[in-house]
């Protein structure tokens, strides 16, 4: 046995090798490449601060910065069956639920709550892209249909944050169903007379910019954000010509009136407020970002005019101290 080379050298090799760095504390965003700290890109609404690429987020962490002070309620939706056409491809429809549920601690591809922005009451719903690529089944349906019924007892406005491939395949027939559901979801808010308001991010195609995500009172959307209904590859493979320079992304419609504004994803909250508050006839906000319960609990209250008589003390210029 050789001690110096079984013993010694693998002890000084551990105490100066360097230290594993986790994988969660760094994100390389796909635009420039640029690696991002993920504490710092999650300030920044994970938006990358070199090049202004959007990154994915979560409608929970949307929420959070949406809502005054981060406080919403989620809103029950009614549970659909469970694999009603029994599908099955490489993985079973329930197997791949799970996984994705695993994967974004959600119950499905879409969260409904409601709160206040601007101390404006709103009913807001957002799909979730991780969770299989936010496709439109049944659930999603419901949800849609959860968040309109909500809006109208609440006589509130309805904003909906749309990311999805399209339609669930492994829902078929019944999720293009949901198309024509959802449609008479954003009816219900217009005989109501209440505002719908959509933000189509990236991306947001298929059977779900066939229905609600092209129905909104104001449509807005997120830079470069890919909207379309068949994608721009199967566009050129089928014409068999060379599309515009940024054909189907968020600017390009923009300028051929397919949206009403393109705004960056720190701008947004203070855009929604000004909108929705316009939309339902009230003066513009006069506090734009509430502080959140615990933070206004920790501001210590300012003093009470109670102490006349130390108001009065400076005035008697005689008065010597005390010896």
């Amino acid at each position: 046995m050789n001690w110096i080379s079984n013993y010694v050298r693998p002890k000084i090799n551990s105490l100066f090798s360097r230290r594993e760095i986790p994988d969660n504390l760094w994100t390389k965003c796909p635009e420039c490449g640029q690696m991002l700290f993920h504490r710092e890109l999650s300030e920044a609404l994970n938006v990358c601060p070199s090049c202004d690429h959007h990154l994915h987020i979560s409608p929970r962490e949307r929420f959070e910065a949406l809502f005054d002070g981060g406080v919403f309620v989620e809103i029950d939706v009614p549970q659909p069956i469970a694999d009603p056409l029994q599908f099955k491809d490489q993985k079973k429809y329930p197997d791949r639920l799970k996984e994705a549920r695993r994967k974004t601690n959600e119950a499905e591809a879409m969260l409904v709550a409601e709160g206040k922005i601007g101390d404006l009451q709103i009913v807001a719903a957002g799909q979730d892209f991780s969770f299989m690529g936010g496709s439109m089944g049944m659930y999603v349906g419901n949800a849609i249909i959860a968040a309109a019924e909500r809006a109208v007892k609440k006589k509130c406005p309805l904003i909906l944050f749309s990311a999805a491939g399209g339609a669930r395949m492994q829902e078929g027939i019944l999720s293009l169903m949901q198309m024509p559901r959802t449609t008479v979801a954003v009816e219900m808010l217009k005989e109501a007379g209440l505002p719908y308001i959509v933000v189509l991010t990236h991306p947001t195609t298929g059977g779900v910019t066939a229905s609600y995500a092209m129905l909104g009172d104001v449509q807005i959307a997120e830079p470069n954000a890919l909207i379309c209904f068949a994608g721009p590859r199967v566009i050129e493979q089928t014409i068999r010509e060379k599309l515009p320079e940024g054909f189907q992304r968020a600017e390009y419609l923009l300028d051929h009136g397919m949206l009403d504004r393109v705004t960056h994803r720190q701008e947004l909250r203070r855009e929604l407020i000004t909108i929705a508050r316009m939309l339902m006839n009230q003066p513009p906000a006069v506090v734009a970002n509430l502080p959140s319960p615990e933070v206004a609990a920790a501001v210590p209250a300012e003093p009470k005019a109670e102490a006349a008589p130390k108001a009065a003390a400076p005035k008697d210029t005689d008065a010597k101290p005390a010896s």
